[in-house]
């Protein structure tokens, strides 16, 4: 089974790539969504181009695409970057994009290109899709709405895993995270950039009953990066800038190399 990993860098990312892995899946690449508007009802908005050095550290092609976020053209916009690559090298590209004009379009100014990250191309034919989505059925509708037109099979390993199971599990199975922002009543400042302990998952659920708040983020009161995993080779070191509102906050990560 040749399989691709729709993956923003967080936490439901890295759990699917393991667990495709862990099955003796071919993963054959990393797809990220690189929001460049204001949000997405769809997609993770920060820290996505961790992703590009976690499969570096794994050896895993990566394909990042550019959408604006809007609602209506954002999923078609997907499925016109996969179809160049799903079907194989002999479907031809319906687009004229280069891997170095793909670099130029969605890697940060200043960041550092691992030498070692392989682009994915079009080589043999991609049997399916997996996703981290665990509860918003927006999504998943609209994820296997559109691997049915591409004729991929769609997973989505977490769907309705219970939160405080998966919180405890993915910290104890060895996924290194770190929240890049947080935006509810009960995470304050404390909480941005720190990797995440089976202490600190035993905090958060304590926050999450008393204000009521997803312990897993589901709802949008967290975005969750990935530092390290089963399945990478390296662990991520970054460099980055804290930002606090008095309410909300967020990491700006402006550098990132394998350690």
């Amino acid at each position: 089974m040749r399989v691709l990993i729709l993956s923003s860098g967080g936490k439901d990312s890295s759990y699917a790539t393991w667990w495709a892995k862990l099955r003796g899946w071919d993963v054959s690449g990393l797809v990220t969504i690189r929001v460049t508007g204001d949000d997405s009802m769809m997609f993770q908005v920060p820290s996505t181009a961790l992703v590009g050095i976690q499969a570096a550290s794994a050896n895993i092609p990566w394909l990042p695409i550019s959408i604006e976020g809007d609602e209506e053209t954002e999923m078609n916009s997907l499925e016109v970057a996969l179809s160049n690559v799903v079907y194989g090298s002999r479907k031809s590209r319906s687009e004229t994009w280069t891997a170095d004009e793909l670099i130029q379009a969605h890697w940060p100014e200043g960041w550092k290109w691992p030498a070692n990250l392989r682009r994915l191309r079009p080589t043999e034919p991609i049997d399916g899709l997996v996703v981290g989505a665990i509860r918003s059925d927006y999504q998943k509708t609209r994820i296997e709405q559109m691997c049915s037109r591409l004729g991929l099979k769609s997973f989505t390993p977490l769907w309705h895993h219970d939160g405080d199971t998966h919180m405890q599990d993915i910290v104890a199975q060895g996924h290194e995270i770190i929240l890049p922002s947080v935006s509810t009543d009960g995470l304050d400042e404390s909480w941005l950039g720190r990797v995440l302990g089976a202490g600190d998952i035993a905090e958060l659920q304590i926050l999450a009953r008393e204000h009521r708040f997803n312990v897993d983020g589901e709802g949008g009161e967290f975005e969750t990066a990935v530092l390290n995993a089963p399945w990478m080779n390296s662990r991520i070191k970054t460099q980055h800038t804290v930002h606090w509102t008095g309410r909300r906050g967020w990491v700006d990560i402006w550098g990132a190399e394998l350690a």
